[in-house]
């Protein structure tokens, strides 16, 4: 891949907002990822789950982080930005529960970027990232923080 078939910092508008994707929810996923990473009852037994505020299985919010970071990186890779990972996440919340049969949207919007002051060949791009499901109700919201690669020869 050449170089100028990336998307670079410098091609990242502030405001620009992007529908990443959307990620059906199955029973079958969301028993696994809560057997694995977060077996509490609710996650795993529609009869535990009814005697909470949930009323049935739903997905454990680590589960519905990693199904909207799925629709993010296929985007990414698709398009081919030039990311170099994310130091972490601001104000993660989860919003309303997420169940088996739902459909997630992931819609970010740029709501910063700046150029490193210490390695310029890297610029940080805050995004505010929600996740809504089939019925346009936010689930999940966060602010995402993305390193990019400047283009060659700016910033350096």
């Amino acid at each position: 891949m050449r170089s100028e078939d990336l998307v670079y910092f410098e091609d990242v508008e502030l405001g620009a907002k992007t529908v990443f994707g959307h990620y059906d929810v199955t029973l079958e996923e969301v028993l696994e990822f809560a057997r694995k990473y977060d077996p509490q009852p609710f996650h795993l037994s529609d009869e535990e789950a009814a005697k909470t505020h949930f009323g049935r299985i739903a997905a454990s919010g680590w589960h519905t982080c990693a199904m909207a970071m799925a629709v993010i990186a296929r985007k990414v890779v698709e398009e081919k930005q030039a990311g170099l990972g994310a130091p972490g996440v601001d104000e993660l919340r989860w919003l309303k529960p997420v169940y088996p049969g739902d459909r997630l949207t992931v819609t970010g919007t740029v709501v910063d970027k700046t150029p490193s002051r210490s390695k310029p060949e890297i610029g940080v791009i805050r995004t505010e990232t929600v996740v809504t499901n089939q019925d346009d109700m936010p689930v999940m919201r966060y602010t995402s923080i993305v390193m990019m690669r400047r283009r060659p020869g700016t910033g350096n």
